[in-house]
């Protein structure tokens, strides 16, 4: 079972990246326009969603790559 996860890992870490770096790339800055004035709204909705969908795929990027360093 190890030998099969090790054949697969490579293409479960690269597609976990590919979807981590759209995930970052959707979400919206926290900056205004000017550079001044801090506003920082909460998130909601979509992109409360896409902010731990980010988190979820970020940590699972980091657990693949340990996973094929140690196997």
């Amino acid at each position: 079972m190890l030998q099969n996860l090790k054949n697969y890992l490579p293409f479960l870490q690269l597609f976990s990246s590919i979807i981590f770096i759209i995930l970052v790339l959707l979400q919206q800055r926290g900056t205004t326009f000017g550079g001044t004035g801090g506003f920082y709204a909460t998130r909601r909705g979509i992109q409360k969603n896409i902010f731990f969908a980010s988190i979820f795929f970020g940590i699972l990027f980091v657990v693949f790559a340990l996973l094929n360093l140690v196997l």
